[in-house]
């Protein structure tokens, strides 16, 4: 039987790799809007799709770019920590 620290313990690791795979597509998206609020306010073009596209293409190539990294984060993660625990060893 898990005891209750170890449960915990498996979830504050399955939040941090979350945050970890998360992170570099939220970095991305935001210094890009940052860069599109920039150059709205210094153009004075109040465009919607302006903020939404260059969002969205940033975004996809940071995923495509970094999807490496997040299955090897998920797989170790998997294989260190959940798959020993639901074979019970």
């Amino acid at each position: 039987m898990m005891g209750e620290s170890a449960l915990f313990d498996i979830l504050r690791q399955g939040l941090w790799i979350a945050v970890m795979i998360s992170s570099p597509i939220l970095i991305a998206a935001l210094v890009a809007g940052v860069v599109v609020g920039l150059f709205q306010a210094l153009t004075s073009i109040q465009e919607m799709t302006l903020t939404f596209v260059p969002k969205l293409g940033v975004m996809i190539a940071v995923f495509w770019a970094s999807m490496g990294f997040m299955t090897q984060s998920l797989v170790e993660f998997f294989r260190g920590s959940l798959i020993p625990m639901i074979a019970g060893s």
